[in-house]
Formats: structure tokens, sequence, C-alpha cells
């Protein structure tokens, strides 16, 4: 272990060393490739280890205003340096918590390190295209239009599951107004060839 005389010296030292983040997970609903937290901490951990910098991730904040601490601590010196990362987490399930923790680590890895992904696509698209023209949110799902799908859910005795999936969405919920309007087109039609 290379011994520093405090977090910044060996953090500096260590960013010196950083090999490249590869991006080793495939999105399949973007068919794009990127940089999981394996992938990160694969290339930061032992580096930081090696100057005799602990990792470690905790959570921070309570009810909606909880955050992923990530600190990264100089075993000697006991000098540390924080990021705090908000958990963002869309589902009301243990899934969704983990989802947003495993995000949340890997952004506070990226931000204290300095570390990012082999290439950039998105950065250098942004950076050669012009800004695009800001664009409202479609119109959510409305209450009626849930309630109109569910009931023609259950009456074509069709699958809700496949159907989230068909609009690669996690539940009726996350359709868009004119999702929704297809999807009653849709069971209509197959409720009248019944």
């Amino acid at each position: 272990m290379t011994e520093h005389k405090n977090i910044y010296g060996a953090l500096c030292a260590a960013q010196a060393e950083f090999g490249k983040v590869q991006k080793g997970s495939t999105n399949p609903a973007f068919k794009s490739r990127y940089a999981d937290l394996a992938d990160v901490a694969g290339v930061v951990i032992p580096t930081l280890s090696a100057h005799g910098v602990a990792v470690l991730h905790y959570m921070v904040g309570e009810g909606d205003a909880m955050a992923m601490r990530t600190e990264f601590v100089h075993a000697t010196s006991e000098s540390r340096v924080s990021c705090d990362v908000p958990l963002i987490v869309d589902r009301n399930n243990m899934q969704g918590m983990k989802s947003a923790t495993t995000y949340a680590k890997r952004i506070g890895l990226e931000s204290l390190s300095g570390v990012a992904p082999d290439t950039d696509d998105d950065g250098n698209a942004a950076a050669k295209a012009p800004p695009a023209p800001r664009q409202q949110a479609p119109a959510k799902i409305s209450a009626e239009q849930y309630q109109q799908i569910t009931d023609l859910i259950e009456r074509t005795a069709s699958d809700e599951a496949k159907l989230c999936a068909y609009w690669k969405v996690a539940e009726l919920h996350d359709l868009t107004a004119q999702q929704a309007d297809q999807t009653v087109a849709m069971l209509t039609k197959k409720l009248g060839a019944e």
C-alpha cells in the first residue's frame, strides 16, 4: 500500500492510475451499452485500496429526503470526502429501492473518483447536435382512462403484465394518455371480436 499524507494525496495518485471504465452491460430497452456499478467499482475500488482509501456507501436523511452517501476515507489520516446522491425511487417496493441505491452508488463513485465510461456516446452526440427544442412531457393516463382499461382487461381476460411489456412500462399508471387511448381501442376491438 502506498502511503499518503491525506485523502487528497491518495486520491490524486489513484486518479493517475484509474483505468478506463468499460461498458460491460446492455440495456435491451434502448439497445445500448452502459457501465454498471460493478464496472465502475472494478476500476475505482482496487486502485483506491492500493492507496489506502476505503470506499463506503450508506443511506442518509429520512422520508422523501433520503440519499446514498458515497464516502472515501483515508486509512491513516482518517481524512475523507463524500458525495450525497438523492434516492429517486420510482416504485414503492424493494426492487425500486435497490435500483435507486445501485444507481446512486455508481453516480457517487463516478463523481468522487472522476472516472467516466470509455466513451460518452450521448455526450459526443450532444456536443455535435444543436440543442433540441424543449418539448412538453406527454400527458399521463387519466383516472378515467385507467378505469376503462382495467375494466376492459377484466372483460377480455387480457394479461396486464403483457400489456405493460408491450408499452415498455412497469405498470398501467406509467402509460401516457395517447398510449391509454390506443390501449382502449385495442381492447375494445378484442372485446368486439369475441
